[in-house]
Formats: structure tokens, C-alpha cells, sequence
């Protein structure tokens, strides 16, 4: 699978909602996740830790919509922006804007790092 084979399938998953799915299908068993924060997930490494990452993500906050825009491909990199509308247990509803950078080796997703809007 190429990069541009592979960064249409997870962002059609993403734009249909089914963002465990995507991960499921074409994260390495290797993944890397960051973060722009610090903390116990800044960085995390391996499928089981950035599963874990999302269960904690969808447990503590209530998602009333998400944008998927991309991907955009370069190389063995893609990115895609993600418009969020969410509430965190406890907080105060917000919006977020998100671009995530994707890097490919071996047909899978090796490193996801994203970054936040101002």
C-alpha cells in the first residue's frame, strides 16, 4: 500500500466517525503518539498504550462533532486537520483545531504527532 493508498483509507475512516477503526487497520505495532503537552502522554509508544491513550480520550469527553479535512501527502508523510466540538467531563464546552502528521514505513502508520491551533 502506498502512502497516498493508505493515508485515503484512514481518513475515510476518520471522516466516517470510525477513528478506532482506522487505528485498528493501519497503525504499526510500534506506533508512536505525541502529544503537544507534558505528562504520561506527551509520548507513548506501542498499539496497546496509544489504544489506551483513546479509551482515556472518549471516557472523559463528550464529542459532539467532528471535521476531518485531508489528507494531505508528502513523501512517506500525510497530514489531516481535525475540527473538534467537545466537552470535557467536568469543563466547559470548546472547540478545537488540530493538524495531525502521519509518517509511513512498511504500509502502516509508524508515528502520529499532533499539533493545536492557536
Amino acid at each position: 500500500m502506498t502512502t497516498q493508498e493508505l493515508a485515503t483509507a484512514f481518513a475515510a475512516l476518520c471522516k466516517a466517525g470510525q477513528f478506532e477503526e482506522a487505528g485498528k487497520q493501519h497503525w504499526s505495532d510500534d506506533i508512536v503518539s505525541c502529544e503537544p503537552m507534558t505528562g504520561d502522554m506527551a509520548r507513548l509508544q506501542g498499539r496497546a498504550a496509544v489504544d489506551a491513550k483513546g479509551a482515556w480520550w472518549y471516557a472523559n469527553h463528550e464529542i459532539h462533532s467532528v471535521k476531518t479535512e485531508g489528507p494531505y501527502v508528502h513523501g512517506d508523510q500525510f497530514i489531516l486537520r481535525f475540527q473538534m466540538d467537545v466537552t470535557p467531563k467536568g469543563g466547559a464546552r470548546m472547540q478545537m483545531d488540530e493538524m495531525g502528521v502521519y509518517s509511513v514505513a512498511g504500509g502502516k502508520i509508524v508515528e502520529e504527532r499532533f499539533f493545536f491551533g492557536g
